[in-house]
C-alpha cells in the first residue's frame, strides 16, 4: 500500500477553521496524546479513530458515550469508509473530510537504458478526472466541462443506490458551477407535485433554510425547458416568493431532468448575493449535466419501484404468518426493529441493512407449515412437538429459496436458531460459519422471546433479559454482537416505552431517503401543478427548451 493522506476541517461552533492532517492515523478524543484533541464535554477520552486500510480511509467508533456519526448515520465499531466531503460528527462537534487521497509509492522497476520516462501516474478513474479538472485549491479549471459530463455518464453504471447517485451528482454540480447549493427535485406522479430529494452545499456555509425555488422549478418542469434567472432582484414576483428570500438566493438555474420517455424533475442550482451571477455558459453546462445524469436517475427510479414491489410481496408473505399466529406477527415487527438497531450499531452497509429489513420479517415464515395443534398450543411443547416446530427453519427456506432476490436473505430464515457453540439447529453451525445476518437476528429474536408473554410463562424483566444476552455471549450468541446489543439498551427501552419513536413500519424505512429535507419543503408545495404567472419577458430569464 502506498502513502495515504487525509485532512479534516472543523465546521460549526468551537472548531470552525481548524485542520487536522495525517498520512497514518487520526485518533479523536480528549486525551492529550491523540492526534485530534477535542476538549469538549461531549467527547469521550478515546472517542473514534480514522485509519487507512486496503479499501481506503475508514472511521470507527471506540465505544464513545455520545456516538460517532457519518453523514447523519451512527458509526459502530465496524469500519465505515470515508469519501471526500463526508461530514463527521463526534459528540457535539462537526468536521468534514477536506482532503482524501492516496499517493502511490514510487515504482521499484529498474529504468530501461533505452527509454527515458519523464513522468508517470497511477490513479483511480475518479481521481484521474479530479486531478485534471481541479487546481490545488479545488477550484474548477478551464476545460472541466467535458470532464464533468464524463463523470456524469459514469454514474449510470457505478452507483449502487439512489441516495449515492443524488449525492454524487450534486457534489459535481456544486463544484463545477461554483453554486452555493444544488438540489434534485423530482416529479411525484402520486401527489402531482415536485418533491425535494436531496440537497448539497459542498463544503460551503450556506445561509437560509429553503433549498429550491418552487415557482421557478415548476415553471421549468411544466414548460419542459431549462431556465436561468441571472438576478432575482430584477423580478418583483420572485422577490416576493418565500423560498427565494429564505434561501438567500441571488441567481438561479433550473436545469430540466429528462429522458427520451418523460420529464423527471429539475436540477436546481443557486448562488448567493456575494457571488457572481450565473451566465449563459453556466446554463448550458447545467443543462448538459442534467441531460447526462437523467438516464441514471430514471434507472434508479425504476429499480426503486421494483424494490418496493418486491417489499410488498414480502409484506404479503409476512401477513400470511399473522393469519396463523397473532403473536408471530407482533414478534416479527419487534425482531426486525431490534435487528436493524443492531445493524446500525455494527456499522453495516445499506445493502446489508436492506437484506435484514427484507429477511427478518420472514424469519418465521416456515410456521405456515406447522399444524395449529402445535403452533397455537396454549402450553409448553413436548419434546416431539418441539422437534416438529424446529422444522419451521427448513420449511421457510424451502418456501423462499426459488424467489428472485431472496438469496441474500435465506440465511436469516434458515439459520437464525444456530448457536455460537454449534448446538443450534438446523445445521449445527458454529462460530463464524453461521452467516453474519443470521447471527444478528438470533440475538434480536432471543431477546424478544424473553421479553414478551408466552402461553407457558410471563415476560422476563428487561434487566434479566439483558443479563441473559450478556451471560450467553460466546455460547449461544456471537460475543461481538452480544456486546453491541447491550450498548443498544437505551435505544431499545425508548422504543419499548414509546413505540412511535422508532420504526414500527420497518420496510418502508429502507427507502425513505432524506425525509427531513422532504418535510422541510412541504410548505412550498402546491396541491396541484399549475403554471405560475411569472412574466416570460423579464430580461433576467433565459430558457433552453428540451423535449419531454
Amino acid at each position: 500500500m502506498g502513502r495515504w493522506r487525509i485532512r479534516l476541517r472543523g465546521i460549526g461552533p468551537v472548531i470552525e477553521g481548524k485542520f487536522w492532517e495525517s498520512d497514518s492515523q487520526l485518533r479523536i478524543g480528549r486525551l492529550e496524546n491523540l492526534e485530534v484533541v477535542l476538549s469538549d464535554p461531549s467527547i469521550s477520552r478515546r472517542h473514534a479513530e480514522i485509519v487507512p486500510t486496503e479499501q481506503g480511509w475508514v472511521i470507527r467508533d471506540l465505544g464513545s458515550t455520545n456516538g460517532t456519526f457519518l453523514n447523519g448515520l451512527r458509526v459502530g465499531r465496524a469500519d465505515r469508509r470515508l469519501r471526500l466531503r463526508d461530514v463527521i460528527q463526534v459528540g457535539n462537534l462537526v468536521m468534514t473530510v477536506a482532503v482524501l487521497e492516496e499517493d502511490v509509492a514510487p515504482s521499484q522497476e529498474t529504468p530501461s537504458k533505452g527509454m527515458q520516462v519523464e513522468a508517470a501516474t497511477q490513479n483511480t478513474w475518479e481521481k484521474a478526472l479530479e486531478v485534471v479538472a481541479f487546481d490545488a485549491a479545488r477550484r474548477p479549471q478551464v476545460g472541466d466541462k467535458l470532464l464533468t459530463l464524463l463523470r456524469a455518464s459514469h454514474h449510470l453504471t457505478h452507483i449502487e443506490s439512489p441516495n449515492d447517485l443524488f449525492r454524487s451528482v450534486l457534489e459535481d454540480a456544486v463544484a463545477a458551477l461554483d453554486a452555493q447549493r444544488a438540489s434534485i427535485v423530482l416529479w411525484n406522479d402520486a401527489t402531482c407535485t415536485l418533491e425535494l430529494k436531496m440537497v448539497s452545499t459542498g463544503d460551503k456555509e450556506v445561509l437560509g433554510r429553503k433549498h429550491f425555488s418552487h415557482s421557478l422549478a415548476i415553471r421549468a418542469y411544466n414548460r419542459g425547458e431549462s431556465l436561468l434567472c441571472r438576478d432575482v432582484s430584477g423580478n418583483t414576483e420572485l422577490l416576493m416568493a418565500n423560498s427565494i428570500a429564505d434561501g438567500a438566493m441571488a441567481s438561479v438555474i433550473c436545469a430540466l431532468l429528462r429522458s427520451p420517455r418523460k420529464k423527471l424533475g429539475v436540477l436546481h442550482l443557486d448562488r448567493g448575493p456575494f457571488q457572481e451571477p450565473f451566465n449563459q455558459d453556466d446554463l448550458h453546462l447545467a443543462d448538459a449535466l442534467a441531460a447526462s445524469v437523467s438516464a441514471a436517475i430514471e434507472c434508479s427510479q425504476l429499480v426503486e419501484q421494483q424494490q418496493k414491489n418486491f417489499l410488498l410481496t414480502v409484506s404479503a408473505l409476512a401477513n400470511a404468518v399473522e393469519l396463523r399466529d397473532a403473536y408471530t406477527s407482533k414478534h416479527t415487527n419487534r425482531v426486525t426493529d431490534y435487528a436493524l438497531f443492531l445493524a446500525d450499531e455494527l456499522g453495516l452497509s445499506s445493502l446489508e441493512r436492506r437484506h435484514i429489513a427484507v429477511g427478518t420479517p420472514l424469519h418465521d415464515i416456515g410456521k405456515i407449515g406447522i399444524a395449529d395443534s402445535i403452533l397455537r398450543k396454549p402450553g409448553k411443547l413436548t419434546e416431539e412437538e418441539f422437534e416438529i416446530m424446529k422444522t419451521h427453519t427448513i420449511r421457510g427456506y424451502e418456501i423462499l429459496k426459488d424467489l428472485p432476490d431472496m438469496g441474500p436473505c435465506l440465511p436469516i430464515v434458515r439459520n437464525h436458531h444456530e448457536r455460537w457453540d454449534g448446538k443450534g439447529y438446523p445445521d449445527a453451525l458454529a462460530g463464524e460459519r453461521i452467516p453474519k445476518l443470521a447471527r444478528i437476528v438470533a440475538v434480536a429474536d432471543a431477546f424478544d422471546a424473553m421479553t414478551t408473554d408466552r402461553p407457558y410463562r410471563p415476560a422476563l424483566p428487561l434487566d434479566v433479559a439483558f443479563a441473559e444476552i450478556r451471560d450467553k455471549a460466546g455460547t449461544q450468541f456471537d460475543p461481538d454482537m452480544a456486546r453491541a446489543f447491550l450498548q443498544l439498551r437505551p435505544r431499545i427501552e425508548e422504543a419499548l416505552h414509546h413505540p412511535g419513536s422508532e420504526a414500527e413500519t420497518v420496510l418502508p424505512q429502507v427507502f425513505n431517503m432524506n425525509r427531513k429535507l422532504v418535510e422541510d419543503s412541504e410548505a412550498e408545495k402546491n396541491p396541484r401543478p399549475r403554471k405560475p404567472s411569472l412574466s416570460g419577458s423579464s430580461s433576467t430569464t433565459i430558457r433552453i427548451s428540451a423535449p419531454p
